[in-house]
């Protein structure tokens, strides 16, 4: 009897030590791989997922998807000696009728403006239903790890980059997820933008085409955009690479189609130290657009605490490949060897930033002249 009952308490032990590692969060596992990883193409349903979604946008949010539908994150990466920049692109692509699904990558070289495509079947797009992790085939992203393993007739890229000390917006709230506020909440947008990095530390090398990229001590971001369409006219720019350290800066403005109509908002962030600013339509900021060139764009912006000043100047530019409902049919210039100045003073005049960079990415897209009328009005 005592044996008996020496083995029935060695076998709930067991089963206590099965059921208590199941729920034990190995974080430091989640870059080596997929957590709770779900294959898009085979699953049906997900109890709690679109609760997590609410809150968090970062992570894959097209799980009950099936047409018109497309969704990217932006890895952007340069090197400590800005000789290296490079970003990298994964997504999925849903076709209008859902007939055509696929899921993609795809790399600009800042400095020579060359940009690959490469295709994946959509049954090798597998996404993590705990936190932001994808795999597509042999390639994984996350917020700890780029993994490339991508091989066709003319081009390959292979190596593994690290992400750490990663800047993010404040904790999330349901109410107000992320940089787009309660403009995510609003229904039948044809694009939503979420930022996942403000900026953050990079480590590792890539071999793309037999050039070596290294980005030790190098700094990174990463943002996203999900939906059916890209907006019709858009003015986008980034850098986290100001003379200034720890600083970096989005913008997004654009001409939006929504219920038969169309509306121009903007939204972005300047990170500077430990202090984070947002600026937004939604937070009863002001743009003014002073003066658009071809490839030059001034613009102000107001608010109630501080006035930002920001020139823009187009350099190289490579052809990337963006959605018209669901389908990669579109293809839009842009630039990550730009140039940013952006100058910040507050109400009494007081400067707070005046930096320049020559690390920018640079979107001017789709009919500028409406947009640059609707802007000036």
């Amino acid at each position: 009897m005592n044996d008996h009952r020496k083995a029935m308490n060695g076998s709930w032990a067991s089963f206590f030590f099965f059921v208590l590692i199941s729920w034990v969060d190995f974080g430091s596992l989640s870059a080596q791989e997929m957590p709770k990883g779900v294959v898009f193409s085979k699953h049906h349903y997900l109890p709690g997922y679109a609760f997590k979604k609410m809150a968090h946008p970062d992570i894959f949010l097209g799980n009950r998807k099936r047409r018109k539908y497309f969704e990217g994150w932006y890895f952007k990466m340069v090197s400590a000696d800005g000789a290296s920049i490079l970003s990298v692109i994964p997504g999925i692509s849903l076709s209008r009728n859902g007939k055509e699904q696929h899921a993609f990558i795809q790399i600009i070289d800042g400095r020579t403006a060359q940009t690959d495509y490469y295709s994946f079947p959509i049954e090798e797009f597998v996404f993590s239903k705990k936190e932001f992790a994808i795999r597509i085939g042999q390639n994984y992203f996350s917020k700890d790890k780029i993994k490339l393993e991508m091989k066709t007739d003319s081009s390959f890229v292979s190596g593994e980059i690290l992400l750490k000390n990663m800047v993010e917006l404040p904790p999330r709230k349901i109410l107000n997820p992320g940089i787009m506020g309660w403009y995510r909440y609003v229904p039948f947008m044809q694009c939503y933008h979420g930022v996942v990095s403000l900026t953050h530390q990079t480590s590792g090398y890539l071999v793309r085409n037999g050039q070596e990229y290294r980005f030790d001590g190098g700094a990174g971001y990463i943002e996203k955009d999900w939906g059916r369409s890209m907006p019709d006219a858009w003015i986008w720019m980034q850098s986290n690479n100001f003379s200034q350290g720890n600083s970096s800066f989005m913008l997004s403005v654009a001409n939006i189609p929504w219920l038969g109509k169309s509306f121009t908002g903007f939204l972005g962030f300047f990170l500077h130290g430990q202090t984070i600013y947002r600026f937004a339509t939604y937070t009863h900021a002001h743009l003014k657009l002073e003066n658009h060139q071809s490839d030059t764009v001034l613009l102000r912006i107001t608010d109630r605490k501080y006035n930002y000043t920001i020139e823009a100047i187009r350099n190289n530019s490579g052809l990337l490949k963006a959605p018209v409902r669901g389908s990669m049919d579109r293809r839009i210039p842009e630039s990550i060897d730009a140039q940013i100045r952006l100058v910040v003073r507050d109400k009494k005049g007081i400067l707070i930033f005046n930096d320049s960079t020559s690390i920018a990415g640079l979107e001017l897209v789709g009919d500028q002249e409406t947009l640059s009328k609707k802007l000036k009005n």
